[in-house]
């Protein structure tokens, strides 16, 4: 640490605010909040630091500022707002270039309602962020058919209509407008159908379609029946929309359902709109984070990202885990919010979880997505086996893996098996079956040690070549076997790991710990595959052994019956079919004079 931000870790103020860490060539690579600064800012000097990422931040940090505010609450939104224009290195950034559409409802004597992308703060009302545009156009279209609302950006302002400045349009008489550029329609009618989009595009329509009802049964009291029949249809067209809403709580509550899925630095959230319980509209954001990022900060920022200040808050928000500094962002949200807002984290069975769940299997078909447009912009090779280089540090893509395992029952027909992927997939045509050899009794470690020498004794022999990386199941004790018979037939230059099945953990050469590898990770999953794989293929070759055996054993009891015939025997024959066989088909295997002899032992057995 250099003398200058020593002073300034000595002279930090105990007072709530942004601090921002920058690097040697004076570039910010981190903002943050804090309640205290100076106990906060400190606590990243410390020397039990278990981050990985906190121990590279501080590694890069050579200098500090600070922004003093007045609550905890106005540093939020300060940070917030900082980490979108400066983008820091070190903090969970929302990927995305463009600027994500709004729905604008302007601020003027009759209002016009259009999609921007850019926000002007002059009292308009913003609906959004939609992240999926066909979404947005589709509820324009929506509200275009079912509201008279002008499409012409005219300043209309009262004066400029006792002037006559404006010529009613197409629109005007095909009954898509009601003209207000001519005064022909009052501005508190207009308004009033700017309130109901603005309902509509709350979620709020099943509460607009009431109030309709109570207008259209006055005007049908006071015989205004044109009028109704109008009111009518608009209930008809929005009771059509709502039906193609999914109900999904039956409590009518307000909430909003969020869940992340992250792999290696990508993050796909989805937010999902629920309002008075139906599903209005989903939101998928697209973020980048460090590894080993905590799930309770990517949950603190993507609510910093989501709910800006045209975002409405609900009464409820549904999360897997709860977020960092859950305290003050709820109090953040509180500001913003009509009803008081809350966390939920359902733990058992319910509505909320499987609102939750169905979330979560969006948010992962999202991360797919992102890892596919990887796959093509890196010459279509699995993300998984991008991840697996990146993780276990790999010195190229592990496109060729062979994965080993050992198979008995208490030391009797002692198998093994190898299954090869070829690019993240099996290759079967390359699966290889061994038998036990030189190893008396159950001993895995001696059995992974021949199996391993005699595979790879014959690759160096006929000079093949060697797969990118070499797995076997099992723990330090077998790849510490698996890499003495390596370099006992004179193997080098090799990749090799181990997987422990008990805790799930990978171990390589020279380290006896265990790789920090996410559980949610593609790169072990595809290691899990191939694990199974080996064990599947082992245990049916093991179970064939086995059961060959027995049939043979049972052979043997015949008088004057060898290995050799019941061997032939069971190669074109099962037992059964054995059993049940005419003199001259089993004749034709192995010859009248032994045929005849395992002929009567059943017939005269029966």
């Amino acid at each position: 640490m250099n003398p200058e931000l020593k002073l300034k870790l000595d002279a930090l103020p105990s007072l709530p605010g942004i601090y921002q860490f920058m690097n040697d060539k004076g570039k910010i690579i981190y903002v943050g909040k804090a309640k205290n600064l100076k106990n906060r800012v400190r606590s990243y000097f410390q020397r039990n630091v278990d981050s990985p990422k906190t121990e590279i931040l501080v590694s890069k940090i050579a200098d500090v500022n600070l922004i003093v505010t007045n609550s905890e609450i106005e540093a939020l939104v300060l940070e917030n707002n900082l980490i979108k224009d400066l983008k820091p290195r070190y903090n969970i950034n929302l990927k995305d270039d463009k600027t994500f559409p709004y729905i604008r409802v302007t601020n003027e004597p009759f209002p016009q309602i259009f999609p921007t992308r850019n926000i002007i703060k002059d009292g308009s009302k913003y609906f959004g962020p939609f992240t999926e545009v066909k979404n947005m156009k589709n509820s324009l279209r929506v509200m275009n058919k079912i509201f008279k609302i002008r499409s012409c950006n005219f300043d209309i302002t009262q004066e400029a209509i006792d002037k006559r400045k404006f010529k009613v349009c197409l629109d005007y008489h095909i009954k898509k407008c009601e003209g207000p550029c001519e005064g022909l329609v009052s501005q508190a009618h207009y308004n009033g159908m700017v309130n109901q989009i603005i309902k509509v595009l709350r979620g709020k329509t099943d509460e607009l379609i009431s109030e309709l009802k109570r207008e259209m049964e006055s005007a049908s009291a006071n015989l205004e029946f044109e009028k109704a029949a109008e009111i009518r249809d608009r209930i008809n067209q929005l009771q059509v929309y709502t039906s193609k809403q999914k109900i999904v709580s039956a409590d009518l509550e307000d909430r909003d359902v969020i869940s992340i899925a992250n792999e290696g630095k990508d993050v796909a959230a989805t937010i999902l709109n629920i309002r008075s319980g139906k599903l209005t509209g989903k939101r998928q954001l697209v973020l980048g984070c460090e590894i080993n990022e905590s799930p309770g900060q990517i949950y603190s920022s993507v609510m910093k990202f989501y709910y800006n200040e045209f975002v409405d808050v609900p009464k409820e928000i549904i999360l897997e885990t709860e977020p960092e500094e859950s305290d003050s962002l709820l109090e953040w949200l509180n500001t913003k919010a009509v009803k008081k807002c809350r966390f939920i984290i359902p733990q058992k069975q319910s509505d909320a979880k499987s609102l939750l769940v169905m979330c979560t299997q969006n948010a992962q078909l999202q991360l797919k997505e992102i890892q596919l447009q990887k796959m093509k912009k890196e010459g279509n090779v699995p993300y998984a086996l991008s991840a697996l280089q990146r993780d276990l540090r790999l010195k190229k893509l592990p496109r060729v893996i062979e994965c080993f395992d050992n198979s008995n029952l208490q030391g009797t027909d002692a198998v093994a098996s190898m299954v090869v992927f070829v690019d993240g997939k099996p290759k079967k045509s390359l699966y290889r079956k061994f038998i036990i050899k030189t190893v008396e009794g159950p001993d895995d470690f001696a059995s992974m040690r021949e199996i391993i020498s005699r595979r790879y004794g014959r690759v160096i022999e006929e000079n093949q070549l060697f797969p990118d990386l070499i797995l076997v199941d099992g723990g330090k004790g077998q790849l510490s076997s698996a890499i003495e018979a390596l370099d006992s037939v004179g193997a080098q230059n090799y990749e090799i790991i181990g997987l422990a099945k008990r805790l799930e953990e990978v171990f390589v050469p020279g380290n006896p710990e265990p790789q920090s590898i996410p559980k949610t990770s593609s790169s072990l999953k595809l290691l899990q595959h191939l694990r199974d794989e080996a064990h599947r293929f082992a245990i049916t070759f093991h179970r064939e052994r086995r059961s060959k055996r027995t049939l043979t054993s049972e052979l043997l009891e015949i008088k004057g019956i060898g290995e050799k015939v019941a061997q032939k025997l069971l190669t074109d024959l099962s037992l059964d079919e054995i059993k049940r066989a005419e003199l001259s088909r089993l004749e034709e295997i192995i010859g009248a004079a032994k045929a005849k002899l395992i002929y009567n032992y059943y017939h005269n057995k029966d």
